[in-house]
């Protein structure tokens, strides 16, 4: 199956366009797990995470920078939570990664065939030859940065630019050439922050068919409806709405697993109530 078969296969399963992120950190840890500074500690957090979510999420997200703050030990953490996902929940790794020649060869290898992430999120700042080797991974898939959730994307990300006789902003440009990778890879998805639905409305008119990854609700300040009803596709779906600490860090102390699960459960519906509304 393809990544995207597989996405969608694992929304229909959960009835959910939830992606909770596994993003470990250290300040937040339940204490009676162990110390804080310890990488068993963080993966018996992400045990109790899994098990509590794993039949209410579409896909999982755990960001690499989480993990290799531990040093080896949260790299031997993070592929350890990788074998612990079910099999048939789609996992995405963060790691913004965009490279040239054999170096990204060498990441699409590490991350794809000894990691066996499901997809990872790239930035596309060095063109198409240098995702290639993640692009042409047919079972797997590719999340490109378009327009980020945090305060400063626009610095970059809205510069206008004039290509193909087009003048506009940087990351509608990206969105076209993502577009068009998808038609010649068929691996491609997209990363919209919450933080901008208006983007996201225009990413989505662009780029009807491609899953769009979602960070940004919650914490950060994202409007749950508002951001769904601007990037759902034309099924009713095509979106990962991305939720970490709002999700993992609902409860801090024994139940802390029970209480990620309530919060899952309340952020899947609503978010299905903004698909029906």
């Amino acid at each position: 199956m393809s990544f995207r078969e597989r996405l969608r296969a694992a929304s229909e399963r959960s009835g959910s366009l939830l992606c909770v992120g596994l993003d470990p950190d250290p300040t937040r840890l339940p204490t009676h797990l162990g110390p804080a500074d310890d990488a068993r500690t963080v993966l018996a957090f992400n045990r109790a995470i899994i098990e509590a979510t794993a039949d209410l999420v579409c896909a999982y997200k755990p960001n690499l920078g989480f993990y290799l703050a531990y040093g080896p030990a949260g790299v031997e953490a993070l592929i350890e939570t990788r074998r612990l996902i079910p099999a048939e929940i789609p996992v995405i790794l963060d790691a913004k990664v965009g490279d040239l020649g054999n170096t990204s060869v060498a990441y699409a290898r590490a991350y794809f065939d000894a990691w066996n992430f499901d997809a990872v999120t790239v930035h596309p700042y060095m063109g198409e030859d240098s995702l290639e080797p993640f692009l042409s991974r047919s079972d797997r898939a590719v999340f490109v940065l378009v327009k980020t959730s945090n305060p400063g994307s626009g610095d970059l990300q809205d510069l206008p630019v004039t290509d193909e006789g087009t003048t506009e902003p940087l990351y509608l440009r990206v969105a076209e050439r993502a577009r068009r990778w998808q038609g010649r890879y068929g691996t491609c998805g997209l990363v919209v922050g919450a933080t901008y639905p208006r983007q996201l409305a225009e990413v989505r008119e662009r780029c009807p068919d491609l899953p769009i990854l979602v960070p940004g609700v919650g914490a950060q300040g994202g409007d749950l409806t508002t951001t769904v009803q601007a990037g759902l596709d034309s099924a009713g779906g095509g979106l990962l709405i991305n939720a970490a600490r709002g999700v993992i860090y609902a409860g801090t102390g024994p139940d802390f697993a029970q209480a990620a699960r309530r919060a899952a459960i309340e952020l899947r519906d609503a978010i299905n109530l903004a698909r029906q509304s």
